[in-house]
């Protein structure tokens, strides 16, 4: 009987599936409103001066809080959230991770040959990746931290293919 490990849905799949596209379209508001408000109160002369720095820069500063501020949501979204939904299943010979749409990926437990910890996390929570080799060709699928009794899971994982999950 395979053993089935879920991650948790925390928000509804169509928040997980268009997060990106409403926190960017959300951006390019405020960035429209910010520049309808320096056309209808800017005093705009076309000579240069102090006066022409500042507004350009007000610009500048705006238009990077427009971009950088989804960008670092979506970045930091998708590392804690972008498994919402996936599951991983373990067989009798094989590893399955399935995606909430329905995508699957499989690797052998015999060609499995490290378990491991990412040294750095950029985003949380950290990655365990599985990497596994058959003749010349190398496989990895990761889990996290988020994942329903990942201990219970790597410990299984183990027992399984004989190696010893390291982690940090």
């Amino acid at each position: 009987m395979p053993e089935v490990f879920h991650y948790p849905m925390t928000y509804p799949a169509f928040w997980l599936d268009y997060y990106y596209i409403a926190t960017w379209c959300m951006s390019m508001l405020f960035l429209a409103l910010v520049w309808a408000i320096f056309f209808r109160f800017g005093k705009f002369t076309y000579g240069v001066d102090l006066g022409c720095f500042w507004k350009t820069a007000v610009l500048v500063f705006f238009t990077t809080i427009s971009l950088g501020v989804p960008n670092y949501y979506n970045t930091r979204f998708v590392g804690e959230h972008g498994q919402d939904g996936d599951s991983v299943r373990i067989t009798s010979d094989k590893l399955l991770s399935i995606d909430r749409k329905g995508n699957e990926k499989q690797i052998h437990l015999a060609d499995i040959i490290a378990i491991y910890q990412e040294s750095i996390t950029y985003n949380p929570p950290p990655k365990i990746f599985i990497v596994a080799v058959k003749s010349s060709v190398r496989d990895s699928l990761f889990v996290t931290t988020n994942l329903v009794d990942y201990k219970r899971f790597l410990l299984d994982l183990s027992k399984r293919t004989g190696i010893d999950a390291k982690l940090r």
